[in-house]
């Protein structure tokens, strides 16, 4: 049997894993619902899914979006799935968490200081959040479709593409494409783009 694991990004919900499934016609899709935010309890979270799934199919495809991508690549999965498709994930969080800080003019040792800094853009900086990036480096082995939108405000192209060039990935860029997939136009490319890479 065959698996096709959906891991939601933020503000998403598991449900959206039935789009997947007339992809996929010979896996089961399943959505994770996972109850967890930070890199840390996330990846163990998707790690235990994982191996508990992985004892149940015998391939694992995982499609995960943007943050739940960056914490996948955290969770250890790398011997237990076939391949991956990534749909504008964080591939550096590190220079995310420090372009935030800038937005927000907020230094190094202001959050050191402070520990957790809310900002005026909805996000919230944590010294503890940058220092397990800082010293959890990804380290990712898995045969990895990237897809990423042009307008991405996230991730520059730069960072992206330097991402895939060194994992050796394939990197599918949507002109006029958000850092959210969500347009009916935008689906059809992503549909096309897992159906034809």
């Amino acid at each position: 049997m065959n698996l096709v694991l959906y891991i939601h990004g933020k503000g998403g919900s598991a449900a959206e894993s039935d789009h997947y499934t007339n992809l996929f016609p010979e896996y089961e899709v399943l959505g994770l619902d996972y109850k967890t935010f930070t890199p840390w309890e996330t990846g163990k979270e998707i790690h235990e899914t994982v191996k508990d799934l992985k004892s149940k199919y015998e391939n694992i495809i995982l499609i995960a979006n943007s943050i739940r991508a960056f914490f996948s690549m955290n969770a250890q999965i790398e011997n237990l799935i076939k391949k991956a498709y990534f749909i504008s994930p964080i591939v550096n969080m590190e220079k995310l968490i420090c372009n935030m800080m800038s937005w927000a003019t907020v230094s190094e040792e202001e959050l050191k200081r402070r520990k957790v800094i809310s900002t005026d853009f909805g996000e919230d900086l944590s010294w503890d959040y940058l220092q397990y990036v800082k010293n959890h480096p990804v380290n990712w082995n898995v045969p990895t479709k990237i897809l990423y939108g042009e307008k991405d405000n996230l991730t520059s192209f730069e960072t992206m593409k330097a991402f895939a060039d060194s994992h050796k990935a394939s990197l599918t860029m949507m002109k006029g494409g958000e850092h959210w997939f969500h347009t009916k136009e935008q689906m059809a490319f992503l549909d096309n783009w897992i159906v034809n890479e």
